[in-house]
């Protein structure tokens, strides 16, 4: 199947979902409190805009810092971690047991030392987008064929140019793989510490709607977060196929 020919079938399928939402909530008289139908929502996006621009704004900062942290720190773990044994057995199992923390537990802790607003925010972004980049990163440094290695040995490299050469380069498919996860749980953290300590962003919009109400505004904030969402996620997959386009070389010959 072309790549056209995808494209237009996903549209088809979001359109007919929507289209779907639109009818049935017409046809079992759906009160727009409980489910409002996506011409409300659009309605209300397009009248609240202008107040929900510096949320959305406030929301995409904080997210973005965040997940900028969270690759710098992870990508620097995963690289100690795959290319040291030592590293992995000693770092690993801290690692996996801090990842498996709900989230959402550690918002009152960063309020507590940071106090409400936007800094939360953008470390509970960075903490929950570190933990899939150190996997990736480590897993594909682990995964590099030993020939390759001896290879280099062999014309006398050393650890750091097999590792610059070598090792980074196989595991970049890796490494937008988790970039493309990280980013939407990183959208997650953010919401989620705006929705307990702060007076700004989409999670604070959702919350207030929420108490108010207001359930077409509520559902404004999820298409919002959702949008932004599936647009990173395009940023990401784009430079993954520009930069990793010889790791999917097979699926390329396979759509043709």
């Amino acid at each position: 199947m072309s790549n056209l020919r995808i494209r237009i079938c996903s549209a088809a399928l979001i359109f007919g979902f929507f289209a779907m939402w639109e009818v049935l909530c017409l046809w079992l008289q759906v009160s727009d409190l409980l489910l409002p139908r996506p011409t409300e929502i659009a309605a209300t996006l397009w009248t609240r805009f202008p107040v929900l621009w510096p949320h959305i704004l406030q929301t995409l900062y904080s997210t973005l810092t965040g997940f900028g942290l969270g690759v710098i720190i992870g990508v620097t773990l995963g690289v100690l971690i795959g290319t040291s044994r030592l590293a992995y057995g000693v770092a690993y199992p801290l690692l996996v047991g801090f990842s498996s923390i709900p989230k959402v537990a550690v918002v009152p802790i960063f309020v507590l030392w940071f106090g409400s607003g936007t800094t939360p925010a953008i470390l509970t972004a960075m903490v929950i987008c570190v933990f899939p980049i150190v996997v990736n990163i480590a897993t594909g440094l682990a995964t590099t064929e030993p020939e390759l290695e001896d290879v280099l040995k062999t014309l006398g490299a050393s650890r750091s140019e097999i590792l610059w050469n070598v090792g980074l380069p196989r595991a970049m498919p890796y490494f937008f793989a988790s970039l493309k996860v990280a980013v939407t749980l990183s959208f997650v953290g953010a919401v989620l510490s705006e929705t307990v300590a702060s007076n700004r962003g989409i999670g604070n919009v959702m919350m207030t709607a929420s108490s108010n109400f207001q359930t077409s505004l509520l559902f404004a904030g999820l298409f919002v977060l959702a949008a932004m969402g599936v647009a990173l996620y395009a940023v990401f997959s784009f430079l993954e196929a520009r930069v990793t386009g010889w790791a999917t070389r097979k699926t390329d010959i396979a759509v043709t």
